[in-house]
């Protein structure tokens, strides 16, 4: 044991590690005990750590996790042709229009996309059901680029997609009749302000659907599959288990609807995405313009797919649903 850790033992061993510090260690590399220890001293964390780090010469600082799979170009290129245009993981149009049922949307009706990524959901909701749509996206890059699809689609008025930052203190700049978050929570670090916000925006007697990432526990973090999942993921996450969201969205004041898991669904989803894509790369190996990166990017893509459907086979990792309704006699 370091110097360090021999000074903190009498006081770390009776201290709990919050998850957000959980999270950083296995992200950045610390050892947990030294998180614990840093803790336990009663200084600011970062700095405790910061002495921890190797010293060294003449190196630029990235602030990037080098094994993220960042969404750049060529990032949303390779999944578009795995997963149809505007989407960038499992569950398409036909998807998300089955699913969407259960918002009971109207052409009259507002909606907010949470997590709307490339905008495809949002969309579909606005061609399906008539529905006014506005989609938040965390990411500036897939924000932009999701806006760019939907003015292609003639839908830029009613299905615009706009960056916002969910650790603001208003987010939504106005109220919503209906809103649906597709995977985008478990990237959330401060989940009860983001669902409280929502909550105070969504109109009485109004429906949040949600598909989510869930751990089966928190133990599930100390798994060496689900570290290498967070830490490819292009931010830092922070998922919790379902009971953990179950508690945040009924302290909001939501009655729960649907209350479900889905994991086999999307284990299947993955699975049947992925038929093609050795016919994608055949195809690409045939043509006489040189698309190796692609076939890379592909290739990268189905390691890390394949990766989470493996933890969410061994049942570290749930795909789950809710369905929250606001009662109308909310105060």
């Amino acid at each position: 044991m370091s110097g360090y850790k021999n000074v903190m033992a009498s006081k770390e061993n009776s201290v709990k590690v919050p998850m957000k510090w959980r999270m950083k260690a296995w992200w950045e590399g610390y050892d947990m005990e030294d998180v614990r220890a840093a803790l336990a001293s009663g200084n600011d964390v970062e700095e405790e750590l910061q002495k921890l780090a190797p010293e060294t010469e003449n190196e630029e600082p990235t602030g990037d996790n080098p094994e993220a799979l960042v969404w750049d170009d060529k990032r949303l290129e390779t999944a578009q042709l795995i997963w149809g245009e505007g989407y960038c993981g499992p569950g398409g149009p036909e998807y998300v229009a089955s699913m969407s049922k259960l918002l009971g949307m109207s052409p009259k009706m507002s909606v907010a996309v949470i997590g709307a990524g490339l905008g495809g959901p949002s969309r579909v909701l606005a061609s399906e059901f008539g529905a006014w749509i506005t989609g938040y996206e965390e990411s500036e890059h897939l924000a932009a680029k999701g806006m760019e699809l939907s003015t292609k689609a003639g839908l830029e008025g009613k299905a615009p997609i706009q960056h916002y930052d969910p650790a603001s203190e208003e987010p939504f700049e106005r109220a919503f009749d209906r809103a649906y978050s597709k995977e985008a929570l478990y990237t959330v670090e401060d989940k009860p302000k983001l669902l409280e916000n929502l909550f105070t925006k969504l109109k009485d007697g109004g429906l949040f659907l949600i598909n989510d990432y869930t751990l089966t526990s928190m133990d599930s973090l100390a798994n060496m599959d689900v570290q290498k999942w967070l830490r490819q993921e292009p931010t830092l996450p922070f998922p919790v288990p379902n009971e953990v969201m179950e508690k945040l969205l009924t302290d909001c004041g939501y009655l729960l609807r649907v209350n479900e898991d889905i994991t086999d669904q999307y284990i299947d989803m993955i699975a049947r995405s992925w038929v093609g894509v050795s016919d994608i790369i055949e195809n690409l190996t045939k043509q006489e313009e040189d698309h190796s990166e692609t076939i890379n990017r592909l290739v990268k893509e189905a390691e890390f797919w394949m990766l989470r459907s493996k933890i969410m086979k061994e049942g570290h990792v749930k795909a789950w649903r809710f369905l929250a309704y606001k009662p109308a006699d909310i105060k």
